[in-house]
């Protein structure tokens, strides 16, 4: 029965990234993958819910679809009649195939990183424990400094008046403060699904994977090199967190 969970998850992310293809190549934007990477694990979440539902099915559905749809109107306004993404853009030149550069990679990424909301749904189900409401906890936290940083960041820059850089709010304890939320959100989502049991709590490798790839991945660290270009960053990094939020400090070391 789990090979059946995990079938559908890759049935559900190869439709989402042929639509994805169609559309990029109708647009020539492909900065639309962006939008597909928070919807498409609504989808997995809706589609597992319908297959095998059940109390754990339709809280990790519910979760999945708050946090993806949240994500995915949020990067679609941000580049709303704007052109193509400079990170595309530079990606395009390297790799012509955007195929098997972009879509290849996130729907695999999608894919592993989805388990959590595949793989308990198709054991027998139990009752929710107490892990999976301290998960909902921690995917209230994420969901926090992912939505209010992403507004705040959104209001400096809408602010003709605005400082060299962001280090008011929550972005003064950390320079990623939607980056962490969202990995938040992910470690949340794992511990509904570990209250499971064991073959559940194996799937700790999704939120393992989101940690790593928006720290030191395609994330936070991909970001911070050019920022740290920018007047006043280097400074604001000197005593901001990169990731983990904490009190600002005067020492160059962060974390």
């Amino acid at each position: 029965m789990i090979l059946t969970g995990l079938g559908l998850a890759a049935l559900v992310v190869t439709v989402a990234m042929t639509f994805t293809a169609y559309a990029a190549h109708r647009t020539g934007h492909w900065a639309v993958v962006d939008v597909t990477w928070g919807l498409g694990f609504a989808a997995i979440g809706l589609a597992n819910l319908a297959a095998h539902p059940g109390p754990r099915a339709v809280l990790l559905a519910v979760l999945v679809v708050l946090w993806g749809g949240r994500l995915g109107a949020h990067l679609r306004r941000r580049s709303s009649g704007l052109g193509e993404d400079p990170r595309y853009v530079a990606l395009k030149k390297r790799h012509p195939n955007m195929v098997t550069a972009v879509l290849l990679p996130q729907g695999a990424a999608m894919w592993l990183v989805a388990l959590p909301l595949t793989v308990p749904l198709w054991q027998e189900q139990a009752r929710l424990g107490w892990m999976a409401w301290v998960g909902v906890a921690v995917w209230l936290v994420g969901i926090a400094f992912e939505a209010v940083g992403d507004a705040q960041l959104s209001a400096y820059k809408a602010d003709p008046g605005r400082g060299p850089v962001l280090d008011t709010g929550l972005w003064r304890y950390t320079r990623h403060p939607n980056y962490f939320g969202d990995a938040c959100v992910w470690w949340g989502l794992w511990l509904i699904a570990a209250d499971h049991g064991w073959i559940s709590a194996a799937t700790v490798i999704s939120p393992i994977a989101m940690t790593l790839l928006l720290r030191y991945g395609t994330g936070a660290a991909l970001l911070e090199k050019s920022m740290m270009k920018r007047p006043s960053y280097p400074e604001y990094a000197a005593r901001t967190s990169v990731f983990f939020p904490r009190r600002p400090v005067s020492s160059a070391k962060t974390r």
